[in-house]
């Protein structure tokens, strides 16, 4: 093998610069993925028994290195316990992020054309939450383009009914069965209602916001969803993508973000763009807030 370059008595290859990058990589983004939880300081804590573990193996200390050895052996089982959780979302992140999490793409190969969808009624979405907002009743709606959210759907109770404005008041009256929860739209019809939303962790949500608004972070930080969410306090609708709340918006504004989230094909992309408008952050979304 070529080798680069010489540090001392060390012979350094391309390919170990190469293999250092990737888990200087690999590092970062577990460290994002974990900051500001305590499953931070036990991963540090690993990390640095492993250190040590690698130090005393190079030096020979014979049965120190034997001892941490059984100890890592056990560890490897430790970790995927004690970091279920955040095993979960990594895995989801690049689930939700590759190519071949594209439902057109799984389509395509199984020869169905994705033309046939049921295209929105974005009118009747946005008659409804006007009215729901005007009389103060809360509602929690997906917007889906990639993927039926079969999980979340099924712990709900499945429709697959055509969006309407009279449905969705329906569903969202205080007195109905169903209006505990939250509504997936998936290739323009209502897939599912009273559905089950994963709950954000994240500790810095300002305190008017309560269970629904966490619970549409939760599934944005999961999934690469659109959530539209009426606040049953207030009545004010907010949106929420990639870990990322931007409160108090007209019906004029939902109705452009939303056109843009279904016009715009990249996974994990935000429709919020860089602007300066005020919105509420994530510590996942936004890295100055983890510093703070």
């Amino acid at each position: 093998m070529t080798l680069g370059f010489h540090i001392g008595f060390l012979e350094i290859s391309w390919v170990d610069i190469i293999d250092i990058i990737l888990v200087s990589i690999l590092l970062y983004q577990v460290y994002k993925l974990m900051r500001g939880s305590v499953a931070l300081k036990v991963f540090l804590g690993f990390l640095s028994l492993y250190l040590i573990f690698l130090v005393v193996k190079a030096v020979r200390m014979e049965l120190l290195t034997e001892i941490l050895g059984q100890f890592m052996g056990v560890g490897v089982i430790a970790v995927i316990i004690l970091f279920q959780p955040e095993i979960r979302k990594f895995l989801m992140l690049i689930g939700r992020t590759t190519a071949f999490n594209r439902e057109n793409l799984v389509m395509r190969l199984f020869g169905k054309d994705t033309k046939d969808f049921q295209p929105l009624n974005l009118t009747a979405v946005i008659d409804a939450v006007k009215s729901l907002g005007g009389t103060n009743n809360g509602a929690l709606i997906v917007f889906s383009r990639n993927t039926p959210l079969k999980f979340y759907a099924e712990s709900g109770d499945e429709l697959d009914a055509v969006i309407s404005k009279r449905l969705l008041l329906s569903i969202f009256n205080k007195n109905s069965p169903l209006h505990d929860g939250a509504v997936i739209i998936y290739q323009g019809k209502i897939k599912a209602a009273r559905c089950i939303l994963p709950v954000s962790e994240q500790d810095n949500l300002p305190a008017q916001y309560g269970l629904r608004h966490r619970a549409a972070l939760g599934m944005s930080e999961a999934t690469d969803t659109l959530i539209l969410v009426v606040s049953e306090e207030s009545g004010q609708m907010s949106l929420v993508q990639n870990g990322r709340l931007k409160p108090n918006l007209s019906t004029m504004e939902i109705r452009d973000k939303i056109k843009s989230y279904y016009l715009e094909d990249t996974p994990g992309k935000s429709i919020f763009g860089q602007a300066k408008d005020p919105d509420i952050r994530t510590k996942d979304s936004d890295p100055e807030l983890a510093e703070a």
